[in-house]
């Protein structure tokens, strides 16, 4: 082999290392910039009808289906993560989870570390007892009992406000159907649930024990939520999903099939 074979060779050589390596660079920089290709990981709560339940081995309801539609409007991928309520902001906040929509009540504590959509759904809290108790008819009646509350939703945090004001015993439980079964077994006085949740429940469920005593506490509105300051993205997409849905009468189709008008 002569001397300028050889140096075509190693030139070759070298031309071809810079191709491949500008190729790599390039797809990095697209990654990096967020092509639109990204599948997001979205969590909802593992336990909480009528918005997210599992029902023969699928998830439903109405937290699930509206995900769903939304994304098939708005044209992204993503990969469903049923939890624990209690485990989601904290998921969100070290990136784990890129969005949740799991009931979240939209509150001005939350905002200090995550972005809401708009809000999806009107709720509000109402005080559950069992069926068999006749003192406790609305929130006067609270002083000194015992409180089941589900780990970081709004009803503990409204228990966690009051608890020096109504001398309350706070009780917490990781899902719901651990809370409704202390109040239902009697070893606690109360809970304080989601307005539609335990609507549902007691609609569905002909063997429920409970019933709501009183008027709401509050109304708020729930919302898809993301780390503050990211994923602004898929903040957009949910909100133009939406507000299609609801055009379109999706929404009302989707929400109709569980919380009657």
């Amino acid at each position: 082999m002569n001397k300028k074979s050889l140096v075509g060779i190693v030139l070759a050589s070298v031309m071809t290392v810079g191709i491949m390596a500008g190729c790599g660079s390039s797809k990095n920089d697209s990654a990096k910039s967020g092509d639109g290709n990204k599948k997001y990981v979205i969590a909802c709560d593992a336990k909480y009808a009528p918005f997210s339940f599992e029902e023969d081995g699928k998830y439903k309801g109405i937290d699930v289906e509206l995900l769903d539609a939304i994304a098939k409007e708005e044209k992204f991928e993503y990969d469903l993560k049923p939890m624990d309520f209690n485990g989601i902001i904290p998921g969100l906040t070290s990136n784990q989870l890129d969005g949740a929509i799991a009931g979240m009540s939209i509150t001005d504590e939350r905002k200090q570390s995550l972005d809401f959509s708009d809000g999806y759904f009107v709720s509000g809290l109402s005080l559950v007892v069992n069926k068999d108790n006749a003192d406790i008819k609305g929130v006067d009646d609270i002083k000194g009992k015992n409180a089941s509350l589900k780990k970081g939703t709004a009803g503990a945090k409204f228990a966690e406000d009051n608890e020096s004001k109504y001398g309350l015993k706070l009780n917490y439980f990781d899902d719901s159907p651990s809370m409704f079964q202390a109040v239902e077994n009697k070893n606690c006085d109360f809970l304080l649930e989601d307005y539609p949740v335990i609507a549902y429940k007691i609609k569905v469920d002909p063997d429920s024990k409970l019933k709501i005593a009183g008027d709401k506490l509050t109304n708020v509105d729930y919302g898809f939520a993301v780390k503050k300051g990211e994923n602004a993205d898929l903040l957009k997409k949910f909100n133009e999903g939406l507000k299609k849905l609801k055009e379109n009468g999706q929404y009302d189709k989707i929400v109709d099939q569980y919380i009657a008008k």
